[in-house]
């Protein structure tokens, strides 16, 4: 700990990189474990809490299940994260209760990694009453614990963590042949199959396999694009100096940064196109060939017991590593990559020894940032019976438990899993959604009504109106363009992995489930709020209330029920009335006075994606249904159809 200027002692500063209101909205009581990485960033600091499930008594948090929370956090955690905390939540014993947590969390880091923590620990709790945060820091095992000085909530979490850090991935493919002699019994045969686990994690640093180190994206200097290591060599590199030249350097002191573009990528982009290094595992099968240099191929005869019949293991490894951007990659390789695949092949071992001799389970890793959190976490997925399989969806349900996210939504399905690869690539590949511009109305300025009470539009979505696409749609295409504003929606939070659908697209839905005769197809025929609700049922399985309204002064009456929808549905509404459509992206209500605005996103634009031309001009705007100058925004004369489209609840 930091001394003073009067030679005294200071209390530690603790920074917090997840945000508060993921701790504090944690039910009461609870148990959260912290998570951090006292290796690459500054002591002592916390990325992220994970709740703990599993406990051993009616005591609750106070009698956390170790050996189970340690099996399940082991699969979830990237390799460079680490255990560096416990906080309670809700404790009715302010002053007594804060260094409990600390003492669990140092028991499951031992767990979890078979040693002590050598690093900086912190414990605190929640006070059940008032809400306040009370944190005790101690600098490693056995060191004095002391009050946190100073709690500081990170400032642009994301970005501290991209800019100290990377990514490293590894894939393996293994097919592991075990031997079963008929008479073997149950115990006999697990046996086998966990000999045969604990050979091949420790052949990963074995003289016959080797590690090629690629970069994300091909760069100029491509003598530092790729090295290969040899996994006998890797046994005694954690004292490697940190990179300062790398051109006069061997491979093995070459640094992580030396693999990856200049321009990093904020968290959003992250969870879109992830720059990872790339490990692949090879095997060099003639290394023990002859001195006299014969390349004469090598047949090896490996005789099984009899009678016994053989069972082929079908394993995929994918493992994701966090490494600071200076640490030499052969220790990158050596101290995550290989102890992070050996985690994984006994994660999998547990999977699978149950079923050895029925069908074997196909397990899949896949990597989530979810929103919400900042660090990447792993899930392993059996895929034999597809996402619906109601074990899957209750191995889903309890990380969202753990992982402190809602759970009316689908943030850990396979289509939401981190994609890695080119980002020029990607950005060739991606759909004509990704160029659209989003969420323009975080840039308009208030909407003018005193004393309301403000319900937005919960999530991303992206702005769709006239000309898009190379298509022109002026004076036909605006309920189109809504639909397709109301899609986006539901693909960016994740809820669908299909694509926006074009004009012809939607008319081809129309037809297919017989609202509209085949000559619909390719015309330009308007469609309104009934037509949208039969494509988001059919695309999305979506279902849509309809409010209708006799005319367009009786709007403000439903600024009541369209607030409800907004905080408990959070998606846009399509308001439709005579012959022009708009999108709702909220309401400002004042239920004393009556006062109200509407914040529509309107479709009929037909200028570029300029968002400050979108914005002056209106565009997405908020408007009264009777403006300061007497004009109506909505029309007296005609009705309109409501669409609200519902939240699925669903993970």
């Amino acid at each position: 700990m930091e001394n003073a200027a009067d030679g005294s002692r200071r209390s530690p500063s603790l920074r917090l990189l997840c945000p508060k209101k993921s701790i504090l909205s944690s039910p009461l009581p609870s148990l959260l474990w912290l998570v951090g990485s006292p290796r690459f960033l500054q002591p002592v600091t916390v990325a992220a809490a994970l709740r703990c499930l599993r406990f051993l008594s009616d005591d609750g948090p106070f009698s956390p299940d170790l050996p189970h929370e340690a099996d399940e956090i082991r699969g979830l955690l990237v390799r460079g994260f680490d255990i560096v905390g416990g906080l309670f939540v809700g404790s009715a014993n302010f002053e007594s209760d804060a260094s409990r947590p600390l003492e669990l969390a140092g028991e499951l880091r031992q767990r979890l990694f078979g040693e002590r923590a050598s690093h900086g620990m912190v414990g605190g709790c929640v006070d059940a009453s008032t809400g306040d945060i009370r944190f005790l820091v101690s600098e490693s095992e056995g060191s004095e614990v002391v009050e946190g000085q100073e709690v500081l909530w990170g400032d642009e979490p994301g970005r501290s963590l991209l800019e100290k850090g990377c990514l490293l991935r590894c894939e393996l493919q293994l097919q592991l042949p075990l031997y079963l002699p008929s008479d073997e019994t149950m115990s006999g045969i697990e046996a086998r199959f966990s000999s045969l686990i604990e050979s091949t994690a420790a052949n990963l640093r074995g003289p016959h396999v080797s590690y090629l180190v690629e970069g994300p994206t091909a760069t100029f200097d491509e003598s530092h694009h790729s090295v290969i290591l040899h996994g006998n060599n890797l046994n005694s590199v954690s004292q490697l100096p940190i990179n300062t030249n790398t051109n006069k350097c061997s491979a093995k002191i070459v640094s992580c940064s030396e693999f990856l573009p200049t321009k990093r990528h904020d968290l959003s982009s992250i969870r879109e196109n992830a720059d990872a290094i790339q490990i692949t595992v090879l095997s060099n099968q003639s290394l023990n060939i002859s001195k006299a240099g014969s390349t004469v191929p090598m047949l090896k005869y490996f005789p099984a017991p009899a009678p016994a019949s053989l069972r082929v293991i079908d394993l995929k490894l994918d493992i994701l590593c966090y490494s600071s951007m200076d640490l030499p990659v052969a220790v990158a390789v050596s101290e995550l990559v290989i102890p992070g695949l050996a985690d994984q092949l006994s994660i999998m071992k547990k999977a699978i020894v149950s079923e050895l001799l029925t069908q074997q389970p196909q397990l899949c890793p896949y990597h989530f940032v979810p929103p919400g959190l900042l660090i990447p976490l792993t899930a392993i997925y059996d895929t034999r019976y597809g996402e619906i399989e109601e074990k899957q969806s209750e191995l889903r349900r309890n990380l969202h438990f753990r992982l402190g996210l809602p759970l009316d939504r689908p943030l850990l399905r396979t289509s939401n899993a981190l994609t890695f690869g080119a980002m020029e690539m990607r950005d060739r590949s991606s759909s004509k959604s990704s160029s659209l511009l989003r969420d323009v109305h975080k840039e308009i300025p208030s909407s003018g009504v005193s004393g309301g009470i403000m319900s937005l539009i919960d999530g991303s979505y992206e702005y769709y109106h006239y000309l898009h696409d190379g298509i022109d749609d002026n004076g036909w295409g605006c309920a189109y363009r809504s639909l397709q504003t109301i899609m986006s929606w539901y693909r960016l939070q994740q809820y669908s992995s299909i694509n926006v659908p074009s004009h012809r697209e939607i008319q081809q839905v129309l037809v297919e489930i017989g609202d509209k005769d085949p000559s619909f197809i390719g015309s330009r025929e308007w469609i309104g709020a009934i037509e949208l609700s039969f494509v988001l049922d059919k695309l999305l399985g979506a279902s849509c209330k309809i409010i209708n309204v006799r005319s367009g002064d009786e709007l403000p009456e439903k600024c009541r029920e369209l607030a409800i929808h907004f905080e408990t549905q959070g998606t846009p509404v399509m308001i439709g009335g005579g012959v022009l459509a708009y999108t709702l992206l909220g309401v400002d209500y004042n239920e004393a006075s009556g006062d109200c605005a509407f914040l529509i996103l309107d479709p009929h634009y037909t200028g570029g994606d300029d968002l400050k031309k979108i914005v002056n001009g209106g565009w997405c705007a908020w408007k009264k249904s009777v403006d300061s100058k007497g004009r109506s925004f909505f029309l007296k004369d005609k009705f309109y159809n409501l669409l609200l489209p519902q939240r699925p609840n669903m993970v």
